[in-house]
């Protein structure tokens, strides 16, 4: 990371306003995490992360749905700082280990309807958003709907974002979230 450019700030060395959104992310997490101060340098950024971050916590996809498509987003997106964190929130939610690491993987999770949102949110993200009427039926038959679908794609701009931001940053990773460092595995052809 070049802390030149992209800044690690702090409330006392933000533009004054980054201050009230840097002070939501730590009533969220009792900390500020460092994705938020590289995007404090554009207080529009973080003000919009933050928002669509909020509103896709209310979403109709329950706390587990939601991590589904964030861990799915965070390992085609090659984020190695979302990642980890996301897998504690996994974990927080109550998705199962096993499943997280598939998750961290690239692989299928064992409760087929989960499995069918990771799928459409990859097939999202490969086809920039264009799905076929069959895709898009798969996910209806998996027991979601026409609301969710859309909600997916709030997940995704929430993703963009943060994905974004720790590429061009080389954001570095909180200690809160080291133990769960991650590298996307490399997949080789047999």
């Amino acid at each position: 990371m070049n802390t030149e450019i992209f800044p690690l700030l702090e409330k006392d060395t933000a533009p004054e306003a980054s201050v009230e959104w840097l002070e939501k992310a730590e009533a969220n997490f009792g900390m500020i995490p460092n994705v938020e101060k590289v995007m404090a340098l554009s207080p529009q950024l973080l003000a919009g992360y933050t928002f669509m971050w909020d509103g896709f916590n209310t979403a109709s996809l329950n706390a587990q749905e939601r991590q589904v498509v964030y861990l799915t987003a965070n390992y085609e997106n090659e984020c190695n700082y979302c990642v980890p964190w996301h897998s504690i929130l996994a974990e927080q939610s109550g998705l199962s280990e096993k499943d997280i690491e598939a998750l961290r993987g690239g692989g299928s999770l064992s409760n087929s309807k989960q499995n069918a949102l990771s799928q459409f949110t990859r097939l999202l993200i490969a086809n920039r958003g264009k799905v076929s009427q069959m895709q898009l039926q798969e996910f209806f038959d998996a027991g979601y709907n026409s609301q969710q679908a859309l909600e997916v794609i709030l997940a995704l701009a929430v993703k963009l974002i943060s994905n974004y931001t720790n590429s061009i940053a080389g954001t570095p990773l909180d200690k809160e979230a080291a133990h769960k460092r991650w590298v996307k595995p490399v997949i080789r052809e047999a």
